[in-house]
């Protein structure tokens, strides 16, 4: 039942994505998809306006494209640190059946826990090193870790036995076996885990730049330059039109970069695929 268990929550998470490939297509994903996000977010912001709390001065549009510069660099380093991690969790969870007994249901209660839950916590203990930036990055970094763990996982699980028996054979061992065997094979699935992870940080975004809710006594000047905490202080402050901009450059940016870069990666990591 164990083994069972192991192989549907394994199937679970391994998935490859696609994207379009059709001039038609690709419009609707790079404009009209944004244009309509933005234009559902305004006829809700018309027709169900903020109320106001208090006064707060209006944020033009230049300080929304820093601000949003401000977010992705933040989302950008918990990436990267999210794939340092990843990687060897993941190799280490699929490296022989006891550490997969072992590890896989560990991470699997790792990732069942509410990332909100401690987060409180996580702000508390980086209060102390005065790096509130640091506790939004960590935070986004946690959200992000084991989508791409469990991509990983899944990617390493159907490696063939072949290419692996094939490498041995021709005296590729120890790291080289890690360099030229195992990581170009788990290409797609880091990928995917990426895209993954990349949506859930934007998901939690405002959350990880809006600290002042989780300090005992925290202000508005606790809270982080971003996008994010844009969006909460123009909703605050009944700024529709703050609000719709800041959406607006968010849809934008997500949308170019998945058009430009995930898109790419994607058909890159086509070559890596076994068939």
């Amino acid at each position: 039942m164990r083994q069972q268990s192991r192989h549907v929550h394994s199937a679970h998470h391994h998935f490859m994505l696609s994207y379009p490939v059709s001039l038609a297509q690709r419009f609707y994903t790079i404009v009209l998809g944004p244009l309509a996000i933005v234009a559902l977010v305004y006829l809700i912001a018309r027709y169900f306006p903020f109320a106001p709390e208090h006064a707060g001065e209006t944020v033009s549009f230049p300080m929304i494209l820093i601000a949003s510069l401000e977010t992705s660099a933040r989302l950008a380093v918990a990436y990267v640190l999210a794939v340092i991690v990843a990687i060897p969790l993941a190799i280490l969870a699929t490296r022989n059946s006891t550490a997969e007994s072992i590890l896989l249901p560990v991470f699997d209660i790792l990732e069942s826990v509410p990332i909100l839950a401690l987060f409180p916590v996580i702000i508390m203990l980086f209060i102390n090193f005065n790096s509130l930036n640091g506790a939004a990055i960590f935070i986004l970094f946690l959200s992000m870790l084991w989508n791409i763990v469990f991509t990983l996982v899944g990617g390493l699980k159907i490696i063939p036995q072949d290419i692996v028996s094939a490498a041995h054979i021709f005296g590729i061992r120890g790291v080289a076996f890690y360099r030229r065997v195992i990581l170009p094979a788990i290409v797609p699935q880091l990928v995917t885990g990426s895209i993954l992870a990349v949506a859930q940080g934007w998901n939690l975004i405002i959350v990880a730049e809006v600290l002042r809710t989780y300090i005992p006594g925290g202000t508005a000047a606790q809270d982080l330059f971003g996008v994010g905490s844009i969006l909460v202080d123009a909703a605050a402050n009944s700024q529709t039109e703050v609000f719709i901009q800041a959406v607006f450059v968010m849809v934008v940016i997500i949308g170019l970069f998945n058009f430009f870069v995930w898109q790419k990666l994607l058909r890159y990591a086509q070559r890596f695929r076994f068939e």
